[in-house]
């Protein structure tokens, strides 16, 4: 490792904790803006008990992460070992991928949580034709909307990645010698995490219009859910052999291993692009697209049934009121 590796800031280690912390404080603030904005709390305090889910989980999930980081590497730097390769990059790849898929259910969710679209299936299985009584559809599944369980799983799943993903990044650093440039590193790339997380965040709570808000949840949790999908496969690429490059960009401004470009890896962005890449991000985007238009089919569809109902028990209810009305 060169000598950079023993000064007190290393801009390597600052980029790597600034990518994985902005990528959780976008799950985190999602979680926590779409509880806010949901209407679908019995009570205030359900809504508090999962807003405090949210931060156990992180808190939880970082706390063993960071154990088992700590685990691993203090046996490597003491037997002067290091993980293989190809073992660090399938446990990446597979993180990644299961996240995408994480994410990208997060990314349905969200429409439903803040009611514009309905709880309704999309895979013709599952699909069955409601039924309403009273004006009432399904009160017992919307309810179960938003639940404790999915909150704790998935906020958990994530944070505990991208934490143990710093660790793993980080274990070379630890192996040469470099771990003195890691705390002031880790605090510069932390701060500039969670400074662009914040203002996301203050700028999802200050909008009005649900559409929008929804909108702009969807596309950041969808494209997160496209970068963690072609970041994990190019994981596996590495591992089996990495097809051509189909362009790289050669200004290093641009480059998504440094600031300030790695920002945006990821949501998707790369300084270059193997073909296994760009088929992976493409289908994963259409895929996503995909699901989402099927949800909103289903969602009109319902909808339009609900409103049919609500017709005819009017009608029914007029009929009831004349009939009593000539019996008198």
């Amino acid at each position: 490792m060169s000598d950079e590796a023993y000064t007190i800031f290393n801009v390597a280690i600052a980029t790597i904790f600034a990518r994985e912390f902005l990528e959780a404080a976008v799950i985190i603030g999602n979680y926590r803006t779409a509880i806010n904005k949901s209407d679908h709390w019995k009570s205030p305090e359900d809504q508090k008990i999962a807003l405090k889910e949210v931060t156990k989980s992180a808190a939880v999930a970082s706390l063993v992460a960071i154990v088992v980081v700590i685990a691993v590497a203090i046996p490597l730097a003491i037997l002067g070992t290091e993980l293989d390769d190809r073992v660090v990059e399938i446990i990446e790849g597979t993180s990644k991928i299961v996240a995408a898929i994480c994410i990208l259910q997060l990314s349905l969710k969200i429409p439903v949580w803040l009611g514009v679209y309905a709880k309704v299936p999309i895979l013709p299985c599952r699909q069955k034709v409601p039924t309403f009584a009273n004006h009432s559809l399904d009160e017992n599944e919307e309810s179960e909307i938003l639940s404790i369980k999915e909150i704790r799983f998935n906020v958990a799943w994530n944070i505990w990645r991208e934490v143990a993903e710093c660790g793993i990044f980080l274990i070379p650093f630890f192996l040469y010698g470099g771990g003195k440039a890691i705390p002031i590193s880790a605090l510069v790339g932390i701060a500039i995490a969670l400074f662009l997380g914040g203002l996301s965040y203050i700028a999802l709570q200050r909008m009005s219009s649900k559409f929008w808000l929804t909108l702009i949840m969807v596309l950041l949790t969808g494209f997160l859910s496209v970068g963690l999908f072609t970041g994990g496969a190019h994981e596996f690429e590495e591992v089996f052999g990495e097809t051509r490059d189909v362009y790289e960009i050669e200004n290093p401004f641009w480059s998504s291993k440094s600031l300030p470009m790695v920002i945006l890896k990821p949501f998707g962005y790369s300084s270059s692009r193997t073909i296994v890449q760009i088929t992976c991000f493409w289908l994963w985007t259409g895929f996503a697209a995909a699901l989402h238009f099927l949800k909103y089919r289903a969602t009109k569809k319902y909808r339009q049934l609900l409103e049919a109902a609500k017709v005819a028990d009017s009608i029914k209810e007029k009929d009831v009121e004349a009939d009593v009305v000539d019996s008198k």
